[in-house]
Order: C-alpha cells, then sequence, then structure tokens
C-alpha cells in the first residue's frame, strides 16, 4: 500500500461538504485503500485499515490547518472522507468529553493523534447493562480495529486538562446512518 499522499497547505478546504474535509484527490486515495469486494476477508480489510491508521496518526498534518469542529465539553466528529462504504472521521475531544457505553453496528478502528483519550472496556450483562472490565489510557500513536462481532463494548473519556484529537475509520454509509453506534448501555457496579 502506497503512503498518505503529502498534503500541501492549498489542499486544506475550509468547509464540511458530504464527502468529507479533504481535498477530493486525497479522499479518493485513502478511501480506496479501504474498498474490499466479495474475496476480501475481515481479516485483511482490519489489516489494510489499520496500517491507513498508522500513517495517518504518525502525520499531524493530515489534520493540522483543517477547521475541524470543536464542542465545549464534549466530542465533535469531523468526517475526513466518506462514501457509501467506510468513512474515516477525525474527533476533537474537549476536556471532560465522554460517550455513552455502546457497542458498534460496523467494523470500528481508530487512533489517536494527539492528547489521550481513555477507554474503558466494558463486559454486557444483559441487553441494556454492563460492567466495567479494564482501563486504558490511549495516547498518540495508539491504533486498535475491531468488527462489530466483538468484543467491542467500550466507553471513551478525555480526562486531560487539553483537547485531544483521534481519526476513526467506521464500515458504513454516513448518509444512511447517524453513526457507527449499535446500542447503548448503563453501568452497573462490579
Amino acid at each position: 500500500m502506497s503512503a498518505v499522499p503529502s498534503l500541501a497547505v492549498s489542499q486544506r478546504p475550509a468547509r464540511h461538504d458530504s464527502d468529507g474535509l479533504l481535498e477530493p484527490g486525497l479522499r479518493t486515495a485513502l478511501l480506496r485503500r479501504l474498498h474490499t469486494d466479495h474475496t476480501t476477508s475481515s481479516r485483511d480489510y482490519l489489516a489494510a485499515a489499520r496500517r491507513l491508521l498508522e500513517e495517518l496518526v504518525a502525520d499531524r498534518r493530515i489534520v493540522a490547518g483543517l477547521e475541524l469542529q470543536r464542542r465545549e465539553g464534549g466530542y465533535a466528529r469531523n468526517l475526513l472522507a466518506g462514501d457509501e462504504r467506510v468513512g474515516i472521521w477525525a474527533m476533537v475531544w474537549a476536556p471532560g468529553a465522554v460517550t455513552c457505553i455502546h457497542d458498534h453496528h460496523c467494523s470500528c478502528c481508530f487512533g489517536v493523534v494527539g492528547g489521550t483519550v481513555d477507554e474503558i472496556w466494558y463486559r454486557a450483562v444483559s441487553e441494556t447493562h454492563a460492567v466495567a472490565e479494564a482501563e486504558h489510557a490511549r495516547g498518540p500513536g495508539y491504533v486498535a480495529c475491531m468488527l462489530p462481532s466483538g468484543p467491542n463494548l467500550h466507553r471513551m473519556e478525555n480526562r486531560s486538562a487539553g483537547d485531544a484529537i483521534s481519526i476513526h475509520i467506521y464500515g458504513y454509509d454516513h448518509n444512511r446512518q447517524g453513526s457507527s453506534v449499535h446500542r447503548e448501555y448503563l453501568a452497573l457496579e462490579n
């Protein structure tokens, strides 16, 4: 697979469009690396997504200079590139940002570009409740990929005093579904 193309300042659009923030040629190149066909195994897809994410998080230029949306006290999702099969998102995590406990209806890969995002893993004990099992601080360069078949029940949070930025690759059509979240859970104490 080829490396992430060089980003020139003039290639960085200032606004969102329905296909993403990145310049069209770069969007196409990145998405092409993630497209699969009937002969591609899940394992090969996840390996390709991991390689791409490793490159993206290693080179902050992919998000530097983009006008990423932010949400005070929460997190903001910014589509970088997307089509009917897959989407690449930059998430900006403000201090105190936290997701619900959730799983995913599609493949979910993420990597941390800057700052630290805490990931708390859960185990479902019913259709609506889960218990915490492990907690990890995910810093710059961290990359993980998972299939919807699991395990993928987690919550993410920025407990630091500064913003964190992560890049996520989700295997769904962002124009047809609002998010990758399949189900939300409530926490039970161990």
